[in-house]
């Protein structure tokens, strides 16, 4: 029953989220892209509460790879979607099927890994997918700074420098929480490594490589 009220509660979320992104559309569509973009993130503690198996961790996940997809397609969620001449891949629909990787694997073979509990360390690459990679944009494109361009991706000096401090932070509070040892240095090396990923990362792939990237670092250095 906790499965099937936490599904229940899982898509009265994305439907609240979405909704309400639509509040965000007045200063840009860019802006209610990035609030979905972090706040859909934080369904992984809704999965953490109430699911005890990936059969019902990746029902959620497996239904948004079809429907951002056809939203990509169609601009069935246009809050979600950027206009025609900017769409540059398919990072809506790679948002989606990492959590159904992490859903598949932390509640599954990684739910009990080592002295951490798989979820756990799921929510800490979620997180970082979340939140650090939409700061970097959202302040790489407010505040002025040098630019670079590494293949088809161009990234600014103040974008990468939030992503590594934001990443850093968040690692820093879960290697912490976790008891890890030497969690300075971890959290710098995967920020880090992290920030490289999302830099060269191009058409919204960096919503695959760095949270996948994350949470596989974390269970080596854990």
């Amino acid at each position: 029953m906790r499965n099937i009220f936490g599904l229940i509660v899982s898509f009265v979320f994305i439907a609240i989220v979405i909704l309400s992104a639509k509040l965000f559309e007045k200063a840009g569509k860019e802006a209610s892209r990035k609030y979905i973009h972090i706040v859909l993130s934080n369904w992984w503690i809704i999965a953490m509460v109430f699911f005890d198996s990936p059969y019902w961790a990746m029902i959620l996940p497996i239904v948004f790879v079809f429907i951002n997809y056809a939203s990509y397609k169609f601009n069935i969620i246009k809050s979600m979607e950027r206009d025609e001449s900017e769409r540059d891949g398919l990072g809506t629909v790679y948002y989606a099927i990492t959590l159904l990787v992490l859903s598949i694997a932390l509640f599954g073979p990684f739910k009990n890994y080592k002295t951490v509990w798989g979820p756990t360390i799921g929510l800490a690459g979620v997180a970082v997918m979340g939140y650090s990679d939409a700061l970097a944009a959202i302040v790489g494109r407010s505040v002025k700074s040098p630019s670079y361009t590494i293949s088809t991706t161009t990234k600014t000096l103040a974008g990468s420098l939030t992503m590594c401090a934001t990443t850093f932070i968040i690692l820093s509070g879960f290697l912490v929480y976790c008891g890890i040892t030497n969690w300075f240095l971890k959290a710098i090396v995967i920020s880090v490594v992290d920030t490289i990923l999302e830099a060269i990362s191009i058409k919204g792939t960096d919503n695959l490589t760095v949270p996948l990237a994350t949470v596989g670092m974390l269970l080596l250095m854990i």
